[in-house]
């Protein structure tokens, strides 16, 4: 199927009622969550996600993607408001955004993200619809040993890239391969670290571990800090960029875009990198480098185009090599598999509707943010100024609920609680926990190819190396554990950790 029947297809699925309407309430959630400090697009996808497993599978995806990049927003309008970011990829947002709204443009600096944004969103969907195909049908040469070592990939970069210590990042990973192990082994029959429980024969539910993790961990995290939180709200005054915002928007949203959509597409990556290194790069290259951290319009629209961008981005390894790049498209997986889906090279031939349906559903969402969240702005403000002790227990009912009613069993919920606190110790010893739920998601499946390429060969490791495509990802793999070792890269590192923090 060529691109333009493609975008026909993916316009008659995205555009039907249901879709448009759970397209409209994914990105209204998402941003009514993602505007409260700490609860970011992964604790938001976390506590909604059981709820979208009796939907049809495309509507569930369009809603989710619309939870993403809705929290994505809503981060950027606690950034700028209140100089509290809702979740990581605002820390740069904040560090102009606020500064605007201090000096009375935080209307302009809100419109400058929400612009840049759906510029941006734009692009990295019309990137989606040109690439996706091609990597798909590239993908179709990898082979189980091939396979394996892009997850070693992945699982090497999700460390390398994660906040903390790399040791700490590398315990977290080697943590989330053993609970991935728990349960049933599919070869054997044999039970593994279920401790003779038969609750845990069929293994850890994805979502009851990143509920936990992210939900209430992160509820717990924000209970501690209720003092921070009661900061003031910057009023909002005209939501109208100047003429002169514009000329200074224009090009920096460009190049913020291109970084985004670059980088969306690494493994490990994610939007963190993207928005950070938009800011780093405008701030070299612009003319009014000295404003920046004091209120550059520039500091908040290059950021925001580039985390969007590679928002979008992200959602094309997933989808065609069915691995995750970041935490939350390994959430995106597990409610893939839940509704019986798997993701990979096959999805664009054997459901094509599901692809497509998504890819136009991300433009129709950021359309809709655009229009949405704007007018609504003092609605949102009003909704960060509630005391965090009305909200977190409805918040940890909402989740409980959600958990329960996806096996409808107790047990579950127990885990949840448990995975919670565990959440909220990663939390205080400085444990970044994605590289926890990226290795639960890829180290099963890491453990499957690898046993199916031995298989193939007869148990002759050298399989891995004898393949042009599995030899030139391991030694990228290889190429960054060693850049580990250099005292340039570990400067560099802690200087972004430094600046993140």
């Amino acid at each position: 199927m060529d691109i333009f029947n493609g975008l026909l297809l993916g316009f008659s699925t995205a555009t039907t009622f249901g879709n448009l309407l759970y397209c409209f309430l994914g990105v209204l959630l998402g941003t009514a969550v993602g505007v409260l400090p700490g609860l970011g697009p992964i604790a938001t996808i976390s506590m909604l996600l059981p709820f979208t497993f009796g939907l049809p599978v495309d509507t569930a995806l369009i809603m989710l993607a619309g939870i993403f990049y809705g929290s994505q927003y809503g981060g950027s309008t606690t950034a700028i408001l209140m100089n509290l970011p809702g979740e990581a990829s605002s820390v740069v947002t904040m560090l102009d955004g606020h500064e605007m709204a201090k000096q009375g443009k935080a209307g302009r600096a809100l419109a400058a993200a929400a612009i840049g944004s759906f510029f941006a969103g734009t692009v990295g969907t019309l990137f989606i619809a040109i690439s996706a195909p091609l990597l798909a049908s590239l993908a179709l040469a990898f082979g189980p040993a091939e396979y394996f070592s892009l997850i070693v990939l992945g699982l090497i970069t999700s460390m390398v890239l994660a906040s903390g210590s790399l040791l700490t990042a590398f315990g977290m990973a080697l943590f989330g391969m053993v609970l991935g192990m728990i349960g049933t082994d599919v070869n054997s029959g044999a039970a593994r670290f279920t401790f003779g429980t038969p609750n845990l024969l069929d293994g850890l539910d994805f979502v009851v571990v990143a509920t936990g993790i992210f939900g209430l961990g992160d509820v717990l995290a924000n209970l501690e800090n209720e003092r921070s939180r009661a900061a003031g709200v910057a009023p909002v005054s005209s939501l109208f960029p100047t003429r002169e915002d514009w000329k200074r928007m224009v090009a920096p949203i460009l190049r913020g875009t291109g970084i985004g959509v670059l980088l969306g597409v690494l493994p490990g990556a994610g939007v963190l990198l993207a928005s950070f290194s938009a800011y780093a790069l405008e701030k070299k290259v612009s003319r009014y480098s000295a404003e920046f951290g004091k209120g550059a319009i520039e500091g908040v629209a290059a950021p925001e185009a580039a985390n969007n961008a590679a928002a979008q981005t992200c959602f094309i390894p997933m989808l065609t090599l069915g691995l995750p790049g970041t935490a939350t498209m390994a959430l995106m997986i597990g409610a893939l598999v839940v509704q019986g889906v798997q993701p990979g090279p096959e999805i664009l031939t054997q459901q094509p509707a599901l692809f497509w349906g998504l890819v136009v559903s991300m433009w129709l969402g950021n359309l809709m943010l655009l229009f949405l969240n704007l007018p609504l702005v003092g609605v949102w403000a009003k909704l960060i100024s509630v005391p965090y002790q009305y909200l977190f227990p409805m918040i940890c009912a909402f989740v409980a609920i959600g958990v329960y009613s996806i096996n409808n069993s107790v047990f579950d919920v127990y885990m949840m609680a448990l995975f919670g606190m565990l959440g909220y110790f990663f939390r205080k010893v400085g444990a970044e926990p994605a590289p926890l739920i990226l290795a639960m998601i890829l180290g099963p499946m890491a453990e499957e190819y690898l046993r199916r390429a031995l298989l193939i060969s007869h148990g002759d490791a050298s399989v891995f190396f004898t393949s042009p495509l599995s030899l030139g990802t391991l030694s990228v793999a290889a190429l960054l554990l060693l850049s580990i070792v250099s005292p340039r890269f570990r400067k560099v590192r802690e200087e972004g950790l430094q600046e993140a923090d």
